[in-house]
């Protein structure tokens, strides 16, 4: 199994993390960014799209991220990170289309130029406007979060890893957050997993 991306890369971060919560034996190809190659032939035969993450699973190639952790959920996870009953997997289905959304504009808008502009070229209308839109739509998991301890249900599954992704620069990071106390307890439940502080806790960038 291979998997192509950059690791800093949000969305390369969900595939990652996914297979090691799984104890998948992944290999690791950096592309994409400062590794450059998106529009080599041999990548662009593979995902059309010219961009990441990609995996190659056997004589499967699948791209877009919460595919691949579908895909690794039910080939590997059955039960586990896939839910095995239809409603519950809704229910996780639910916060993996959220975050990627409703969530995934104003969270570039406030990520790209906090952290990857100057404060001399930053957009500070765009950041300010994804910060108030992120407050108002964090406040939305943090309310089911106080119905249950993940966001997939009980346990900890697939629903939780592309907010997963996205919260780690949001809790780390220097900016006034909100008083969400459930969805902070969810957070810290997912730091106390390896593989989230293996995939997912590195430096930001």
């Amino acid at each position: 199994m291979k998997v192509w991306g950059r690791a800093d890369s949000t969305n390369v971060k969900k595939v990652l993390w996914c297979a090691d919560e799984l104890g998948l034996d992944v290999e690791h190809q950096p592309l994409g960014g400062r590794y450059g190659g998106l529009d080599e032939p041999v990548y662009r035969e593979m995902n059309p799209n010219g961009l990441i993450p990609c995996l190659q699973d056997g004589d499967l190639v699948l791209w877009e991220s919460n595919a691949i952790v579908r895909y690794l959920g039910a080939q590997y996870g059955a039960g586990r990170v896939y839910a095995s009953d239809p409603k519950r997997r809704a229910g996780a289905d639910k916060w993996m289309d959220w975050a990627s959304t409703t969530l995934v504009g104003a969270y570039k808008d406030w990520f790209i130029n906090r952290v990857r502009k100057t404060p001399e070229t930053r957009d500070s209308a765009a950041m300010e406007r994804g910060l108030r839109v992120l407050r108002e739509q964090l406040a939305v998991a943090d309310l089911a979060l106080a119905r249950q301890p993940y966001l997939s249900g009980d346990d900890f599954g697939m629903g939780d890893i592309p907010l997963g992704c996205l919260s780690y620069p949001w809790f780390e990071l220097d900016d006034q957050r909100p008083d969400l106390p459930h969805l902070e307890a969810w957070y810290h439940r997912l730091a106390e997993r390896p593989a989230y502080r293996h995939r997912v806790m590195i430096e930001i960038s």
